[in-house]
């Protein structure tokens, strides 16, 4: 019925459903496509067949008795002014339409200008991710349904894109040759209405845009044994095989039907640089060193329920990601930490692998919840000799330089217990030290395990038969020291 429909029909359809009425009459039939497609209620669907059957049966009327001008009404104005030019041209455009405008603006998968027999419900969402922005949604998350029991199925989905979506990609700037900043991307996620659902892919995808395969990601090489390797599911850049013209584009989804089900959408993106996103951080995420200041504060705040007073907290400026000095201090809102870790780098390795955990305490750390710290990115430029401060809990710090490394003491100390000279070491025949004092108990330090056995050893040999040569004999200044330890 609506592919029938004239530009004043349809016009009256997206007003009584309170859409957009301005715009060429391919971008009206889009819209009530959509309309029919995903939010078709029966007062939709009553209002069509009325402005249906209003039409044929008003034209069916004035054929038998055609009826004076003056009593038409306004409504019926509008609805057969467009029609009443000529009825041969009509009927041949109404036939030709039922053909094309489906292959032409309908966006529809597993059938070629026909409703899937199975659409996925409008409450399938998937998570917003922080290097593309969404320009327009072509197709909304649709499940992919099996058309046969075979385990390899196909999906094909045609449309064309509107000039000014033409527009905009021709328009946009190179990320790097051949890549637009501007694109058409597909994306596949489970088929759950519960939350949000992250990129996921099914098994044995692969993915053809008019004729073309795009390339999808590969896998992570994994090191351990036994752990099977993980895929990074992306947004798939469609662009480079497209058309970028007035012309049909064929997309076909090959995927294993595994027991699983799976929504693909399709979303006119800007893709963003991790720059642009560092340089929004910059402009809208930058927290103020006096909150920064309560929020330390707090941390150091003693606990009535604590018998331990926490006196400070070490931060060091030293970036855990590339261990080189913190240039732009980030942490997430949601970390209990006040250690911070470099923007610039973690945007730039998510940017190449995305996984958006802080390196401090290995919790999600999103980009819509990173803050900069604006009291440590005042530190840094106050004091440069030092590579760690300490925060005191009136919410002032001080920098801890490296100490100086500390004199070398004896590996072998001899603790002495009394008072007595060197000359007193040596034992005399009566016990006494050379001028006839009592000598100090001395307690040498150095002798281990090792140093009997090596008298042990010695007395072998001594043992030994005459056969072997004969050791060398000690001085009697080496017995001395021996037998008084």
């Amino acid at each position: 019925m609506v592919m029938s429909f004239r530009v004043s029909d349809l016009q009256m359809l997206l007003g009584f459903v309170g859409r957009s009425k301005s715009g060429l009459k391919h971008e009206l039939v889009t819209r009530a496509l959509q309309l029919v497609q995903f939010d078709c209620s029966p007062e939709v669907f009553k209002k069509i067949k009325e402005l249906y059957e209003t039409r044929y049966a008003k034209k069916s009327s004035e054929v038998a008795q055609p009826q004076p001008q003056q009593h038409r009404s306004p409504e019926a104005l509008s609805i057969h002014s467009s029609y009443d030019r000529g009825s041969t041209v009509a009927r041949t455009s109404i036939s030709t339409t039922n053909i094309d405008y489906p292959a032409l603006y309908g966006k529809y998968l597993n059938g070629l200008g026909r409703l899937p027999p199975k659409v996925a419900k409008p409450e399938v969402r998937l998570v917003k991710l922080p290097f593309y922005t969404t320009l327009d949604e072509l197709l909304k998350p649709t499940e992919l349904v099996p058309q046969s029991n075979e385990k390899l199925q196909e999906s094909p989905c045609i449309f064309a894109l509107t000039p000014r979506q033409v527009e905009l990609i021709r328009n946009s700037k190179e990320l790097q040759p051949g890549v637009k900043s501007v694109q058409v991307v597909l994306r596949i996620c489970y088929t759950d209405t519960s939350s949000p659902q992250e990129d996921q892919y099914p098994p044995n995808i692969a993915v053809k845009v008019n004729h073309n395969y795009c390339s999808v990601p590969g896998y992570y090489p994994s090191n351990k044994p036994g752990v099977e390797p993980k895929r990074p599911c992306r947004p798939i850049n469609l662009t480079h095989f497209m058309y970028l013209s007035a012309a049909t584009n064929r997309i076909t989804v090959t995927w294993g039907n595994y027991g699983k089900s799976y929504s693909v959408g399709l979303y006119l993106v800007r893709q963003m640089t991790s720059a642009e996103l560092l340089q929004r951080l910059k402009t809208i995420g930058v927290k103020h060193p006096e909150l920064c200041k309560a929020l330390v504060k707090e941390k150091l705040r003693l606990d009535p329920d604590s018998e331990i007073a926490t006196t400070g907290v070490r931060v060091s400026l030293i970036c855990p990601l590339v261990k080189m000095r913190l240039s732009v201090p980030c942490r997430a809102e949601t970390c209990a930490h006040l250690q911070c870790f470099d923007a610039v780098f973690y945007l730039q390795m998510n940017e190449k692998k995305p996984t958006w955990m802080c390196p401090v305490c290995d919790k999600p750390a999103p980009y819509d919840q990173l803050i900069i710290d604006g009291l440590l990115s005042k530190i840094l430029t106050e004091c440069e000799d030092a590579d760690e401060i300490e925060y005191l809990v009136d919410g002032s710090w001080c920098p801890i330089r490296a100490e100086k490394e500390r004199s070398c003491s004896p590996q072998c100390p001899i603790l002495v217990l009394g008072s007595s000279d060197v000359n007193g070491l040596l034992p005399t025949p009566n016990g006494n030290g050379e001028n006839g004092k009592a000598t100090a108990d001395v307690v040498d330090l150095t002798l281990d395990s090792s140093s009997s056995e090596e008298e042990e050893e010695e007395d072998e040999e001594e043992d030994d038969d005459d056969e072997g040569p004969q050791p060398k004999r000690r001085c009697s200044y080496e017995k001395g020291l021996v037998s008084a330890c």
